[in-house]
């Protein structure tokens, strides 16, 4: 239930849902004040959630920053969590990757470098339908073809959610008291809840955050001014994380 209603939420925390309702209230009402007022709103909502530079200068105040690759000391494992790929597409003889790619590629990356022997994938399937494979089977194919060998890798295939991430990799890791020092791997927008939840499980990881939505400051005329359809997209995503964030910590999961 908890799973079906957060997937409501996140169509109602729309950006585009809000303006949407806001001007075709305006276009529907009768009274001539209320629907310039309503119209206005509706037009400064589009202008807010549209521009670039407000929705970088947020992200750059939600996102973890970056680690660089040279102060990563060593662990025994690092955990990479899912939800980088897109699963409803055929054929299935590949793996489609999404923008999150970057959280199995710096795995592998920093394993490459020697910085931890194990790579535990933790994800299910966050779909409401139910998926042939789970994403970190998938990805624990790529690695395969990537060349890390199978005794270097551990799946969790079970957790469709950010804590039970937590709490199934948490089970798997009592079964495995050699791996003590981790590194925990996970999109920078979604490493707060990330972060929280795995710390209530009782584990104490290190975070190397990836798949950044910021970038670097631009003072341009098109970055301060021209509207941008991916800023209303990034909104999306953010107010999804925050609400989440929010509601974990509510409920004490993080």
């Amino acid at each position: 239930m908890f799973f079906l209603l957060s997937k409501i939420l996140d169509f109602l925390l729309q950006p585009i849902i809000w303006i949407i309702l806001v001007l075709a209230a305006g276009l529907l009402t009768r009274n001539p004040v209320r629907k310039k007022r309503l119209l206005v709103i509706g037009f400064c909502l589009l202008l807010f959630f549209s521009n670039p530079f407000i929705i970088n200068e947020t992200w750059l105040a939600w996102e973890k920053p970056p680690v660089p690759v040279k102060e990563v000391p060593i662990y025994d494992a690092a955990i990479v969590l899912t939800g980088i790929t897109l699963q409803d597409k055929s054929p299935h003889d590949r793996v489609y990757f999404e923008k999150g790619a970057d959280r199995i590629l710096h795995a592998l990356m920093l394993y490459r470098k020697g910085r931890f022997g194990k790579i535990i994938i933790s994800g299910g399937s966050g779909s409401i339908r139910q998926q042939q494979a789970s994403e970190a089977d998938e990805l624990r194919n790529v690695l395969l073809q990537a060349g890390v060998p199978d005794s270097s890798i551990i799946v969790e295939n079970k957790s469709r959610n950010t804590r039970e991430n937590a709490l199934f990799t948490a089970e798997i890791l009592k079964t495995k008291p050699e791996l003590q020092k981790l590194l925990l791997i996970t999109s920078a927008f979604h490493m707060r809840r990330a972060a929280g939840c795995f710390e209530k499980a009782g584990l104490q990881p290190d975070l190397f955050p990836a798949d950044y939505y910021s970038t670097d400051r631009l003072y341009t005329p098109d970055y301060l001014i021209l509207p941008s359809e991916i800023a209303l997209a990034d909104w999306k995503r953010l107010i999804r994380e925050m609400t989440g964030f929010v509601t974990y910590k509510l409920l004490g999961y993080c």
